[in-house]
């Protein structure tokens, strides 16, 4: 009598594994890796992983992101960001400060209809040209 399992299946061809043809490689378990999981192992990638579909690449560490906003979606603003206190209305002037709401940009698109004078970290040619023409200041922190 065998005293474990490995000379048990000893002489033995497969070792009780079945036929020959199981456990040969990739192919018997449906793949490396994340294969499949959009077909035949799509609910274990699903409940351990969540969807991943897609290109998972690196982002690139060097890279900064800028919070660019655009001068006519501030002046839409503007009645509510004086209502919250972060614009004030002086002499005619609304004062905002860009960085206030963590915005790094100005950019130029839409129409400038109050006289504002923006704080930012940059801004755009065109929307200091807006600004100016209005009557505002473009001031560069």
């Amino acid at each position: 009598m065998p005293v474990n399992k490995r000379s048990k299946f000893r002489g033995s061809r497969t070792c009780g594994g079945g036929t020959h043809k199981n456990r040969r490689g990739a192919g018997n378990r449906g793949g490396r890796g994340r294969a499949g999981i959009n077909a035949h192992h799509f609910v274990r990638y699903y409940l351990k992983e969540g969807p991943v579909f897609g290109k998972n690449g690196f982002s690139n560490p060097t890279t900064t992101h800028v919070k660019a906003v655009d001068i006519g979606t501030i002046d839409q603003m503007i009645p509510a960001l004086i209502r919250q206190g972060l614009a004030k209305e002086e002499n005619g002037k609304v004062i905002f400060n860009a960085a206030d709401m963590g915005i790094d940009k100005i950019l130029g698109s839409g129409k400038v209809t109050h006289k504002i004078q923006v704080s930012a970290g940059s801004f755009s040619e065109q929307a200091k040209v807006k600004i100016e023409a209005s009557g505002g200041q473009a001031l560069v922190i």
